[in-house]
């Protein structure tokens, strides 16, 4: 199964691919699309579907993961950010790709162990699992990987309690 993981941005939104073989996780690609400040939104915007489009072409997953939003005291920001989330997930709808959203604190539980782990505790253990030479940078690929990460390791459970359940 081939999991990417998103941490939306409209500045930066970090990606990571992931094929989950047995039990193990490999990292096949992450990054960051990356758009210019001071660039009209609507074209910031376009930047982050077309590449999103690319990649989903490219590496063909078989799921995607997106970090859930939430408001904080910066309401233009969560705006542009919710902006770019939605060309992602729509990006991957046209696809057929299904799209699974996790919170902040699901994806430390499930990387970490412990829903209010530090920033550099989930980006160590991301390093771990993936058995990468160095945290990738800059964080936001960091917590792309994770949430991937933490798909990969929920979409297993998931699939079997819905096996049991007949869904």
């Amino acid at each position: 199964m081939r999991v990417l993981g998103i941490d939306p941005g409209i500045a930066i939104a970090g990606f990571g691919f992931v094929d989950k073989v047995g039990n193990k996780l490999v990292p096949v690609q992450y990054g960051a699309i990356q758009t210019e400040a001071h660039t009209p939104p609507e074209t910031r915007i376009l930047q982050v579907y077309d590449s999103a489009c690319a990649l989903l072409d490219k590496y063909k997953p078989d799921a995607m993961a997106v970090e859930k939003l939430f408001f904080n005291r910066n309401v233009t920001t969560a705006f542009a950010v919710g902006q770019a989330r939605g060309v992602i997930i729509l990006a991957a709808a046209q696809r057929g790709i299904p799209v699974a959203e996790y919170t902040p604190l699901q994806v430390k539980q499930a990387v970490v162990g412990y829903g209010k782990a530090e920033k550099r505790q989930v980006q160590e253990m991301v390093k771990m699992f993936l058995k990468l030479s160095a945290v990738p940078k800059p964080d936001d690929v960091a917590d792309a990987l994770a949430i991937a990460i933490c798909h990969a390791h929920s979409a297993v459970l998931v699939n079997k309690i819905n096996g049991v359940l007949g869904k």
